[in-house]
């Protein structure tokens, strides 16, 4: 695990200095070492930096940037079954110096080209440069764990793991992106291929990016994408032995992830997913697995006591945190150096405080993310196909619109218990939705679309999903339609990048067992009424499961991984709201209309609960944000 930084200056004004500083932002990616590749020809400089955070080959051999004969690489990330692929070119005649995954990349490229990387199952952000074609090559691993933006603007390329990389080199420019900033208050996070600035792009999930030196001109192109999973046949084999390949899978991909020369250990909430990885790892080794989890002292988000009793179940040497109220809020208005882009999750905070507490005692932890978007587990879904039932069959949309929306904010919100004002205005926000997707959206918008429009007239409501609309209309199925479109977004854009940003500040790999390709590539062909069975979210996963832990031990209700953040906004937070969301600040930022602001910070203060809070929140987090990246 590491991070890349580096440049293509046609205008040759950069330099080693300016290199060197853009991989130092980000020590903590790579605290074992570091080391830059510098070269300039006629027409360009270019230059490729690493921080390298040593997993795999503690040696100098595995050292990067990595040279063999006419390529350079730096790469973040792991690739799980290098020995395969490094056996392959060894039988082809290639020669290894070192153990590591680094120098088994840079060969495969050597001989297959651009699809080598369909031969790799890790998470990765790799980038070539190819001297004799004069082409330098950008590769993302398939579901996005690893990131990698990219600037390009007056004769300037620019790449990096971090914005904060990119932000450091001189001639970057941070001008405001208002179609990400949109999305990111509607949705709490930044959709791929946007970023908060303007020409600064998330290289996609499963593709590849091109830049030819000579001409300028740049080249993105696709290698995989989750859709082509649920469009295929479906299996015909019966439910035994669908559990049987899943399991099958689901422990070549924990074992795939052991394979380290550090300790490894792994996130455990207690929950499903994180008790199943948990289980299947510890069956497999002959030592205690380390197990880590973050407590709350408020009773209602605490899952520490669940997380204990697996622990004390399967045998694990298992170390829990109780984190303090103040501990948490001290943290928040650190999050704009952490995440550099405006990030809204919440649960961003205990995900910090348990990689904090797992580093010291391992350098890798695997985390149990992505069995929810595989076998279908948010309530989400079944809410969002009922709203959107409701309104196909029977014609009341015309009383939304006439009445119930008209009262909302002057009556609703006055008579409402805060679950009741939850479901009414998510009747408001999903009686447009023509289809499952629409009706997701709606369903998963903090702000109403009417109020993104009155917050500024540069702020418009747009899809959360910016890719290839025929491919997801292709799944016939709601359900697996909603999964798909939740791995291709809210996974790799939310989830994702909160496990990156949290492991990575305490020099902490994260691993993802349940998101290896193959097991989407399997699960996309099951029949979905087997994915929730008599009702049953995550039916498959929890039968595997009950296989290796009693389900008396698992059933209980799902708990989310958050923060009370009504709470906090309403008491310790306020002052946040005072500072950063009053008149005279508002209006010398020049982003919002001070009107709609103190009208939502009028409707927090005197309703005071999530409904509101989720609305200040990312208001807050984006002004935090402006003051750290944009003020300074």
């Amino acid at each position: 695990m590491c991070g890349v930084a580096g440049f293509v200056d046609f205008k040759c004004g950069s330099g080693s200095d300016t290199l060197t500083s853009m991989i130092r932002t980000m020590n903590y990616r790579g605290p074992d070492d570091e080391g830059i590749f510098l070269e300039e020809l006629d027409g360009f400089q270019i230059g490729l930096g690493h921080k390298r955070l040593s997993i795999l080959d503690l040696s100098p051999l595995g050292h990067q940037p990595m040279l063999f004969q006419n390529l350079v690489i730096v790469y973040n990330g792991e690739v799980y079954n290098f020995k395969e692929i490094r056996q392959e070119l060894e039988i082809l005649g290639y020669y290894f110096q070192s153990h590591s995954d680094t120098e088994v990349i840079l060969k495969a490229y050597h001989f297959w080209g651009d699809k080598m990387v369909s031969r790799l199952n890790g998470m990765f952000a790799i980038v070539i440069y190819d001297k004799d074609k004069q082409e330098l090559s950008l590769f993302r691993d398939r579901v996005g764990i690893k990131p990698l933006y990219w600037f390009f603007k007056d004769g300037l390329f620019l790449f990096g793991s971090e914005l904060k990389s990119l932000c450091s080199h001189p001639r970057f420019k941070k001008n405001l992106n208002y179609q990400a900033l949109s999305l990111f208050l509607q949705f709490g996070s930044i959709p791929q291929p946007l970023s908060i600035y303007q020409n600064t792009h998330k290289l996609s999930s499963g593709h590849f990016l091109k830049l030819d030196l000579n001409s300028t001109s740049i080249r993105n192109e696709m290698y995989w994408e989750v859709f082509s999973s649920y469009v295929s046949e479906k299996t015909t084999k019966k439910e035994p032995e669908i559990l049987e390949d899943l399991d099958a899978l689901l422990s070549s991909a924990c074992n795939y992830r052991m394979i380290s020369d550090v300790p490894v250990g792994v996130f455990l909430s207690g929950g499903y997913d994180s008790s199943l990885v948990t289980a299947m790892i510890q069956k497999e080794s002959s030592q205690k697995i380390k197990t880590f989890t973050i407590g709350f002292e408020e009773e209602k988000f605490n899952e520490a006591i669940y997380a204990k009793k697996v622990a004390d179940h399967l045998g694990t040497d298992h170390y829990q945190y109780l984190c303090s109220q103040k501990e948490a809020l001290n943290l928040v208005e650190e999050l704009p150096g952490i995440w550099d882009e405006p990030f809204a999750d919440s649960s961003a905070i205990p995900t910090y405080l348990v990689s904090k507490l797992a580093s010291n005692q391992v350098v890798v932890s695997l985390s149990a993310d992505g069995g929810d978007e595989l076998f279908g587990g948010y309530e989400k879904y079944q809410s969002a196909a009922k709203y959107l039932h409701l309104f196909q069959k029977y014609p009341i949309k015309g009383f939304v619109d006439q009445v119930m929306e008209p009262i909302r904010d002057k009556v609703a919100t006055q008579i409402l218990s805060e679950s009741k004002l939850y479901v009414y205005d998510n009747f408001l926000k999903t009686k447009d939705a023509q289809d499952s997707i629409t009706c997701l959206e709606a369903y998963e918008k903090f702000f109403f679309d009417g109020e993104m429009e009155r917050l500024s007239d540069k702020l418009r409501p747009s899809s959360l999903f910016l890719g290839d609309y025929q491919r997801l209309n292709d799944i016939k199925n709601p359900l697996d339609q909603m999964m798909a479109y939740d791995y291709a977004t809210y996974q790799t854009d939310d989830i994702l990048t909160k496990v990156d940003r949290a492991t990575m500040a305490h020099s902490l790999e994260g691993r993802e067992p349940l998101l290896d390709y193959r097991l989407i590539e399997y699960v996309g062909k099951i029949p979905t009424e087997m994915k929730l069975k008599g009702g049953v979210k995550k039916y498959l996963l929890k039968e595997i499961t009950h296989r290796y832990l009693p389900k008396s031990l698992m059933d209980r209700p799902k708990m989310g991984f958050s923060i009370p953040l009504a709470a906090w906004l309403k008491n310790d937070l306020k002052y946040l709201i005072d500072d950063f969301l009053n008149e005279a600040y508002i209006k010398d930022q020049g982003v919002f209309r001070w009107e709609e602001i103190s009208k939502m910070v009028r409707l927090f203060e005197k309703r005071g609960d999530i409904n509101y809070a989720n609305r200040i929140w990312n208001l807050l987090v984006f002004q935090l944000w402006y003051r750290k990246w944009m003020k300074s």
